[in-house]
This record gives structure tokens, C-alpha cells and sequence, in this order.
């Protein structure tokens, strides 16, 4: 899973199934194709350090350039309508902070963030191991569903499509002695609810229900779909 910071925030239970919800918010500025005028690829502009989500891309056929929006998640507000809503917010304003730098003009710019929710509570990166180890073993054999918000702006329009994407997780029964050696590894303080798909811990998934690139840090699937509300086809941008 994809990094991201830790949050207290609450929300209801929800669908246990994928949920989109697509927004696109139309700006002033040309129309423009997935190809620029003289026929060179668009820019992909990963507003994210994450090597998870890059690598996702990467394998999917994109080239994305990283560029970390350094915003600080603490200072934007994020309402209180729940976990969606907040890695809604927090994905748009890292995918802003990184369009709205000169360098990136014209590119197409996608900002992320994830978080994990058990028991209506939401979990970002551990802080330290025993709170990772004593996350882990409160999740052994139990459910819970991993929300990350898109954002995807089009700079060379004034354009952007949004949406947020929900997975369910289960876990296996893991040992006492297997979240030790695990948390020994130091990969459960780089990840959102102290899991990821994409590494170690991947064995003690049992299962999940919805798109399994969500889990690791961005859904591919939303991606496309983001893509088409701003008239940019995917293969367009494939290398």
C-alpha cells in the first residue's frame, strides 16, 4: 500500500465492494487531445514519492514523472464527512500544489492518498513498530477496506476528474511470531494500516473484493476512467 499519513479520522461502515464516485470540475482553457500538436506523448506527472504507485504505472505501460507535492496533510481541511472524504481532499490538494507549479505546465497530474479503515476508524502509516504490531494483531483474521482518493488534472486544460476507490481486505489468522518477524522488516512504518499487497505481508492477505491495484496505492481501473472524463485516451499514453 502507498504512503500516506496517519489519521484518527471516523467513518460508518460502508459497502464492503469497490465504490467510485466521479467528479470533473471544467476550468477555462483549450481543448486539448492525449497527443500535443506535434505528435509527443502528454506528460504523466505522479504528485507522489510513493515507489508502490509509481511502480503500479510503470508496469501498466506508463512513464510517470514523480513529483512529491509536499503538502502537509495535517493543514488541509478534510471535513468531517468521514474516510472517503478526507483521502478525497487530501488527493486533490497534492495533485493542486504539484499542477500549479511552472514546471509541470501542460502535464497531466495525478495526486493520490490512502488510508485503511477497520471499525469505523481510520489508519494511516504506524508510528512506531509496537503501534504497527499492535495494529496487526488487532486485523489478524478480521476485514477492513482500504480507501484512496484520485485526483487527475489536466494543466494544459484547467480540468480535473476526481473519485475515490474501496477495497475490501481480509486477512489470514497471522501468528504472534509472524507479526514480530514482519514488523522486524520495517515495511508495516512505510505503508497505510501497516499492509501492503505489493511486499511481505502480501502472504498474509486472504483475499480481497474489488481492484487489487487499489490496496497497493492507486486503482488503475479509476485511472482509465478518470482519463476518459477528460477526453485523454489511456493507450495515448502508454510507452
Amino acid at each position: 500500500m502507498a504512503e500516506t499519513g496517519d489519521r484518527g479520522a471516523a467513518a460508518a461502515a460502508g459497502p464492503v465492494a469497490v465504490q467510485r464516485a466521479m467528479v470533473v470540475e471544467a476550468g477555462a482553457g483549450p481543448a486539448g487531445p492525449s497527443l500535443v500538436a506535434d505528435g509527443r506523448r502528454r506528460r504523466l506527472v505522479l504528485a507522489s514519492a510513493s515507489p508502490a504507485r509509481r511502480g503500479l504505472l510503470r508496469a501498466a505501460g506508463f512513464d510517470p514523472e514523480v513529483v512529491p507535492s509536499g503538502v502537509d496533510e495535517g493543514a488541509v481541511a478534510t471535513g468531517d464527512g468521514g474516510v472517503t472524504t478526507t483521502v478525497h481532499a487530501l488527493a486533490e490538494a497534492k495533485a493542486l500544489a504539484v499542477a500549479a507549479r511552472p514546471e509541470v505546465t501542460g502535464a497531466l497530474v495525478l495526486g493520490c492518498d490512502s488510508l485503511f479503515e477497520i471499525d469505523g476508524c481510520a489508519r494511516g502509516k504506524p508510528g512506531s513498530a509496537e503501534e504497527a504490531a499492535t495494529r496487526i494483531r488487532d486485523q489478524r483474521g478480521r476485514s477492513g477496506v482500504l480507501h484512496t482518493g484520485h485526483c487527475l488534472i489536466d494543466a494544459a486544460r484547467g480540468e480535473r476528474a476526481t473519485g475515490v476507490a474501496s477495497t475490501t481486505v481480509r486477512f489470514t489468522s497471522i501468528t504472534d511470531a509472524e507479526v514480530d518477524a514482519y514488523v522486524a522488516t520495517g515495511e508495516p512504518l512505510e505503508v497505510a494500516g501497516a499492509f501492503t499487497l505489493d511486499g511481505r505481508s502480501a502472504v498474509f492477505v486472504a483475499g480481497v473484493d474489488g481492484d487489487p491495484s487499489n490496496v497497493v496505492g492507486l486503482s488503475l481501473p479509476l485511472f482509465r476512467a478518470l482519463l476518459g472524463q477528460l477526453d485523454v485516451a489511456v493507450t495515448d499514453l502508454w510507452v
